[in-house]
């Protein structure tokens, strides 16, 4: 019998996010949810890590349901959601990383005859987790990282001049990127067990009328690759719950049931047994 290696869960919205995070597992293999959802589950070299990797498509809502969907089957210990973003300040240059220290949704309010009223809601990055991206990015020179909230909102953002981006300005000020996913995984993991999440986003172009040209100049894809390796940097950093154990584990699937061994005990939870389980003590042991 194998013993538990524990998980983290990265999700990300396109190819070339999940291409820049792929490089970095070792080891993989493709697993299927019974609804069709897959998953490439590897190891991270240097970490206790094994990684669930899975690309879900653009939107919110989307990230939302196969966020709760993944959790619930692979019963990770943290959930990142990893990619490419457009800046909201002056400051943030393309190349950046943005590490969202909350996260935004930006289309909450109310409409009224005197116009319409922001009922702002966020989520807090994890504590932990952002407190490990702080400590990762100091030994990172090549990575300008940002500490800040990121904005989710269903639009893409490439004029700065619009009705939209005057919006977030006055309401979400304090917000260093926008993009379109990270609100959705963060619910996700705060209502399924209360996971530690975090958002890292690579800055890709500058959210206005010239964000064609950035992205076909590759900006994408560098921004992509800056946002992976500050995530796994973050893993380097971060440390499994008490209790997990450092080394294989057997692919968990959502409905398995049986026996798993971790460390001295066995775990007969979500097994069917037909008469007596017989314990033995051995070398002092019970």
């Amino acid at each position: 019998m194998q013993e538990i290696r524990p998980t983290v869960l990265v999700l990300t919205a396109l190819p070339l996010e999940y291409a820049a995070v792929r490089a970095h597992v070792d080891e993989r293999e493709e697993l299927v949810h019974r609804d069709g959802t897959r998953v490439e589950k590897g190891r991270l070299p240097g970490t206790p890590w094994h990684v669930a990797l899975a690309e879900l498509g653009m939107g919110a809502e989307r990230a939302a349901a196969l966020t709760t969907q993944l959790i619930n089957w692979l019963d990770p210990e943290a959930v990142f959601f990893v990619g490419v973003a457009g800046s909201l300040k002056d400051d943030v240059e393309i190349g950046d990383v943005v590490v969202g220290t909350k996260v935004y949704e930006i289309h909450g309010g109310k409409q009224t005859p005197a116009g319409f009223q922001v009922r702002p809601e966020s989520l807090p990055g994890s504590h932990a987790l952002v407190q490990a991206a702080r400590s990762a990015v100091r030994d990172m020179p090549d990575v300008r990282a940002h500490l800040l909230p990121i904005a989710t909102g269903d639009v893409v953002l490439a004029d700065a001049t619009s009705e939209i981006a005057r919006f977030i300005r006055r309401n979400y000020n304090d917000a260093g990127a926008i993009e379109m996913e990270g609100s959705g995984a963060a619910h996700a993991a705060h209502l399924n067990g209360q996971l530690n999440a975090l958002v890292i986003r690579g800055i890709s172009d500058r959210a206005d009328a010239e964000k064609h040209k950035a992205d076909a100049s590759g900006s994408q894809k560098r921004a992509a690759e800056q946002a992976a390796a500050v995530t796994v940097a973050v893993l380097h950093k971060h440390r499994p719950r008490e209790g997990s154990s450092d080394s294989e584990e057997r692919p968990h699937r959502h409905g398995d049931g049986g026996a798993t061994y971790a460390g001295d005990h066995i775990d007969f939870r979500g097994g069917t047994f037909h008469g007596p389980v017989t314990g033995k003590q051995s070398g002092g042991q019970r």
